[in-house]
């Protein structure tokens, strides 16, 4: 078992910066692909960028040059810097983890950007 724990969502003005953070507890060792996900209300979940164990990473077009994602093995921990945004980005944020035994997903965060 793998439990994820969000945090650094809140409210900010459209053009500011937040930084969410997940971290994994629990199998920590099997974890492979770690990722974050967003669902705003009414629209299905999507993906907003992953990262593999050896940094590899993947974003949404509607995200790039605005997020980064980072990761530290070391701590075990997986972070999501957002730059510029845009009330579009509103949503609840999931972090999830892959690992051999299936996928794990946090609680989420919610995250508001007003106009």
């Amino acid at each position: 078992q793998v439990q994820l724990v969000e945090s650094g969502g809140g409210l900010v003005q459209a053009g500011g910066s937040l930084r969410l953070s997940c971290v994994p507890s629990g199998l920590i060792f099997s974890i492979g692909i770690m990722g974050w996900y967003r669902q705003a209300p009414g629209k299905q979940r999507e993906l907003v960028a992953t990262i593999t164990s050896i940094g590899i990473t993947n974003y949404a077009d509607s995200v790039k040059g605005r997020f980064a994602i980072s990761r530290d093995n070391a701590k075990n921990t997986v972070t999501l810097q957002m730059n510029s945004l845009k009330p579009e980005d509103t949503a609840v944020y999931y972090c999830k983890a892959t690992t051999s035994r299936g996928n794990y997903w946090g609680q989420g965060t919610q995250v508001t950007v007003s106009s």
